[in-house]
């Protein structure tokens, strides 16, 4: 990384997403591609010559992308806007949309790779799918561009079902100078699986 580069991106602010086309018109297709391996990694039975031969594939991939490797400021991945999840692999495959009402609401699906045991999603995954949820609606709801999560507690009400289109909903329960208080819910219809808690604070000016 240039000095000028690190002057320009100190990690402080989050430094504001620059959206790019980078990665051309296959990079949603190359970010499916992985997520779907991943759901194959955790799924498959495959017979050991196989696995060898993906074995294969899968490393010369990474040698072939490696070369490529940057920071997180010029990957395209967050900052496809283009893309669900902006191109990211990490986030739980979700739309959201703000609501007459001042909320935030949409859906979310949780795939194979996020299984735990017996057909219900990992309970980390939930918790991280509460703290993007929550992250976007402090974002949306309060125009606050950088905060952080100071705090999260997840109640887990129903098993959460994998490959099952489920709804979230979320608002801003108060807002306390720099603290946001907030509020979620997962539901598969009217069940609510899961409720979560949180208290996201601003970032001050050049806090990383």
């Amino acid at each position: 990384m240039t000095t000028e580069f690190a002057e320009e991106h100190r990690g402080g602010d989050f430094s504001p997403i620059e959206p790019t086309v980078h990665g051309g018109p296959d990079y949603g297709r190359f970010v499916e591609a992985v997520r779907t391996l991943q759901d194959h990694a955790r799924a498959a039975d495959a017979p050991d010559q196989v696995i060898t031969e993906v074995a294969d594939l899968i490393e010369k991939a990474s040698t072939l992308l490696a070369p490529y490797d940057t920071d997180e400021w010029s990957s395209p991945a967050g900052r496809r806007m283009d893309l669900p999840n902006r191109g990211g692999v990490l986030g739980i495959p979700a739309e959201y949309r703000k609501t007459d009402d001042g909320r935030i609401q949409g859906d979310v699906h949780f795939r194979r790779f996020h299984l735990g045991r017996n057909g219900a999603v990992h309970g980390g995954c939930i918790a991280q799918l509460f703290d993007s949820l929550l992250g976007f609606t402090a974002f949306k709801l309060t125009r606050s561009l950088y905060q952080r999560t100071a705090f999260l507690h997840v109640d887990y009400r129903a098993i959460v079902p994998i490959e099952t289109e489920l709804q979230v909903d979320a608002g801003v329960d108060r807002v306390d100078g720099r603290k946001m208080f907030l509020t979620g819910r997962l539901l598969n219809g009217e069940t609510v699986l899961a409720e979560a808690n949180a208290l996201f604070v601003k970032l001050n000016p050049g806090q990383p």
